[in-house]
């Protein structure tokens, strides 16, 4: 549409515009200055106004600063170029003319930088629905790691081995979040594969006594310990603990540990696969 417009203009309508700039000039006197001076400072009070309005409005609803300062930048570039079409139009350049151009090179610019503007898009959705915070541990994007900052462009997350990736928001917003830390609690879920021949509730009662006597897990809700299933050699126990959420890498390991010492000591049987070669000597060796 801005395209149709720019290339309909005539060329007697840019050279009425044209003699209307010239003339204009030609009878510039001390009251277009001033008048111009005024609109041009009115345009600058309203201006301040508008974007004070906007950050006393943001700041009431807690907006994310990335986000803030993003909007508050483009909202200052929309209002300087309202500023000059409305200097512009006061000279005598045609307001169609003004916003087809404008609207042209925006395009042209927006195509220019797709990729930004959808790292942008992305980045004003999270920090929008605010799927994640500094300092949460999350998956996003197809890397796992706690977020150090949230940017418009980028996200940076640090990696347990101490690597800084910085990953697209366009990549993020279209793909699922996982976050590992906004709850207070989540749950170890754990699986020991134990001998057929150790009784089911011996078993039972040596994990419990292990997740009993351990001082990260927590009882409410009541940890879960049964029978999950029948392998070709062993009996399947499922564990399910609640800890707090920073606890759960040291519950996790621990538990893994002090279950497998307390079936050692009990004399539990954890069967593993075996491979049993028998040697044929040859009739030869026989004979002899």
């Amino acid at each position: 549409m801005l395209l149709t417009n720019l290339t309909t203009i005539s060329p007697e309508d840019a050279e009425q515009t044209l003699e209307n700039v010239t003339g204009f000039f030609h009878s510039l006197d001390l009251r277009k200055v001033v008048t111009i001076l005024l609109i041009f400072v009115g345009c600058m009070v309203a201006m301040k106004v508008v974007l004070k309005l906007t950050d006393r409005t943001f700041r009431r609803l807690e907006m994310e600063k990335g986000l803030h300062t993003f909007i508050h930048a483009a909202l200052r570039v929309v209002l300087w170029l309202v500023t000059l079409c409305i200097v512009l139009d006061y000279i005598g350049v045609p307001m169609t003319s003004l916003v087809a151009l404008i609207g042209v090179l925006g395009l042209a610019v927006s195509l220019a930088i797709q990729g930004t503007l959808s790292n942008l898009a992305g980045g004003i959705q999270v920090l929008v629905s605010k799927p994640f915070k500094a300092g949460d541990y999350v998956e996003a994007g197809g890397v796992s790691g706690t977020v150090q900052e949230v940017g418009l462009a980028y996200t940076k997350l640090a990696t347990v081995d101490n690597k800084v990736i910085s990953v697209p928001n366009g990549q993020i917003s279209t793909e699922k979040i996982i976050n590992y830390t906004t709850a207070e609690k989540r749950r170890v879920d754990l699986t020991f594969n134990v001998s057929y021949d150790a009784p089911i509730q011996k078993v039972e009662q040596i994990i419990r006594a292990v997740v009993s006597a351990h001082p990260l897990a927590l009882f409410t809700p009541e940890p879960f310990i049964r029978v999950s299933g029948y392998r070709d050699s062993s009996v399947e126990y499922v564990v399910r603990v609640w800890c707090a959420t920073g606890d759960y890498w040291t519950l996790y390991h621990d538990l893994l540990e002090q279950v497998k010492a307390a079936f050692d000591r009990e004399g539990v049987e954890i069967p593993y696969n075996h491979l049993d070669v028998h040697v044929i000597g040859r009739k030869e060796d026989e004979r002899a």
